[in-house]
């Protein structure tokens, strides 16, 4: 790494870590993971740069919607500020269904054991992890084409951070959509940037290298937009539900170290 990329990688901690810091003053402390519920003195900021400073990436991580940086692990049980946002979302959730029923709750992909193991945790769910690659998941499945699945037969999915993986994204929602009963409830999450009007793909890029730099990690086929992804779910025929900090409130999202312009977008059929 030359010499001006370990300068700007160093300013970024530096600024991150001066965020966190000033996040210790926040007037609800202490902060509690949403995930664990165990307290925290200071969430850990996200230490990815080297590979984003490296390929010299066009996404800014300022116009992130959903990102906390600075306050990015629960130190406690390793859950980012995106599990800590579902988990207030599906706590609440749980809480209000008929717990006498039995659920079918897919979790694609599950981005940490804590967040999956606080959804296993709820007796009424039959709960089943899903993904193509990763080892140890219940079902193996392309998201683009799930057979194993019957038509109308998940009452709730975690889909996150999945679809800028999926060559044709459209499709995979068309089969999210697909799946889930009428009334069923899905969360699905994708990097959304805001300085974007409209969704980023260019399927000629093809290279490690040149993904790392259009589209900030070198597994990622697109970057979406807020408008463009809306419309592809309600393309499928989702409805769509933004529920950001006005939702939730202030003081849950401070305590639970999630950024407020952050953003859970719930979709139902």
């Amino acid at each position: 790494m030359s010499n001006i990329k370990v300068l700007l990688a160093d300013s970024l901690v530096k600024f991150a870590d001066k965020i966190n810091h000033a996040a210790d003053n926040y007037r609800y402390r202490p902060f509690v993971c949403s995930v664990c519920e165990r307290p925290v003195k200071s969430y850990i900021p996200y230490n990815g740069w080297e590979m984003l400073i490296k390929h010299k990436t066009r996404l800014s991580i300022f116009s992130l919607e959903t990102f906390n940086f600075p306050s990015y692990w629960c130190p406690n049980c390793k859950a980012n500020d995106r599990d800590r946002l579902y988990a207030l979302f599906l706590k609440e959730l749980f809480s209000k269904i008929d717990s006498s029923k039995k659920y079918t709750f897919i979790d694609f992909a599950p981005e940490t054991e804590s967040l999956g193991f606080l959804i296993k945790s709820q007796p009424f769910l039959n709960y089943r992890s899903a993904d193509l690659f990763m080892p140890n998941v219940d079902d193996t499945v392309d998201l683009q084409d799930m057979k194993i699945y019957g038509d109308n037969t998940v009452d709730f999915f975690v889909c996150s951070h999945m679809l800028e993986h999926v060559p044709d994204d459209r499709k995979a929602i068309r089969e999210l959509y697909r799946i889930l009963k009428p009334g069923g409830l899905g969360i699905a999450m994708v990097p959304i940037d805001l300085s974007l009007s409209e969704i980023f793909e260019d399927p000629t890029i093809t290279d490690e290298d040149a993904r790392w730099t259009h589209f900030g990690q070198n597994d990622h086929l697109r970057v979406y937009s807020k408008p463009g992804f809306i419309a592809r779910l309600q393309e499928a025929g989702f409805k769509v539900e933004q529920k950001g900090v006005e939702y939730f409130g202030e003081q849950k999202f401070q305590k639970a170290g999630i950024y407020p312009r952050s953003i859970l977008y719930v979709v139902s059929k």
